[in-house]
């Protein structure tokens, strides 16, 4: 039996993890003064941005660095998010647009603008401040690489897109990660606001003029055979592994309860 082929992880696939390794510690990081600050009845998390100012401005120039080369081409990036540009569309012949539907695009939207507008009512009501919002911010930004790495409600639930690649809203992912800064009046929490809804609104007028570019239909650049990312190929991975950890487990109970 010819031995399996291993699948190993793109350039794009690593850049991706690298992202969750040092969102994960933000996040974690928040999570935990946060916590602290409820208990010692102050924001931790407001008192150590004000005392490492330097590193305050690391985390928020990365993020803006991160935004700014979403608006040029690059080959570290997701197809999901290159599509957008000219040099990126590969003619199929077709010409029977196929773009994703309109009315589930929308009800993400509204689906997000409720769900943060519930922590904003409640942030008026001083039942949250801002140190809230910037974990819930630093939930977020993990949350984003797990819908790109393992499991994305939006595409599975809403969407229906085959992969990533295919996503009608990918470019959104900034601007839902930093909702939460509308409501901290700051120059940081604003500007990385600011120029995350920038880049939505760049993407969205770059659909409405270029349907063409965000279909597979019309695309050939959004096919397998020419995907950079292949995570496809590893979720497939993931699920097989959780499988068999699921029957070991399964053959483990079976066995204690003889």
């Amino acid at each position: 039996m010819a031995e399996k082929q291993k699948i190993r992880l793109t350039p794009v696939s690593v850049f991706h993890y690298f992202r969750l390794v040092y969102r994960s510690i933000l996040c974690i990081g928040a999570i935990v003064l946060y916590i602290l600050g409820l208990v010692h009845k102050r924001s931790l998390i407001l008192d150590s941005i004000e005392q490492m100012p330097a590193l305050v401005a690391i985390i928020w120039l990365v993020f803006v660095v991160e935004m700014i080369l979403r608006f040029f081409p690059s080959k570290l990036e997701s197809p999901g998010s290159q599509k957008q540009f000219r040099q990126n569309y590969i003619k199929t012949g077709k010409t029977d647009l196929r773009t994703q539907d309109n009315n589930s695009t929308m009800l993400v939207a509204f689906i997000w603008i409720c769900f943060n507008a519930v922590f904003g009512v409640l942030y008026m009501l001083d039942v949250f401040d801002d140190a809230f919002m910037i974990m819930m911010c630093c939930v977020y930004s993990v949350c984003d690489m797990i819908c790109i790495l393992f499991f994305c409600p939006f595409q599975s639930w809403f969407l229906k897109n085959k992969c990533c690649s295919s996503c009608r809203i990918y470019n959104w992912d900034y601007a839902m990660m930093f909702t939460p800064l509308f409501f901290i009046k700051n120059l940081y929490a604003w500007s990385l606001l600011g120029l995350s809804l920038l880049l939505m609104l760049r993407w969205e007028v770059t659909f409405y003029r270029y349907p063409e570019r965000f279909s597979p239909h019309t695309n050939e650049y959004l096919s397998c055979k020419n995907c950079t990312e292949k995570l496809c190929t590893h979720k497939k991975q993931l699920k097989s592994l959780w499988v068999k950890i699921a029957e070991l487990t399964a053959e483990r109970v079976k066995f204690l309860s003889k």
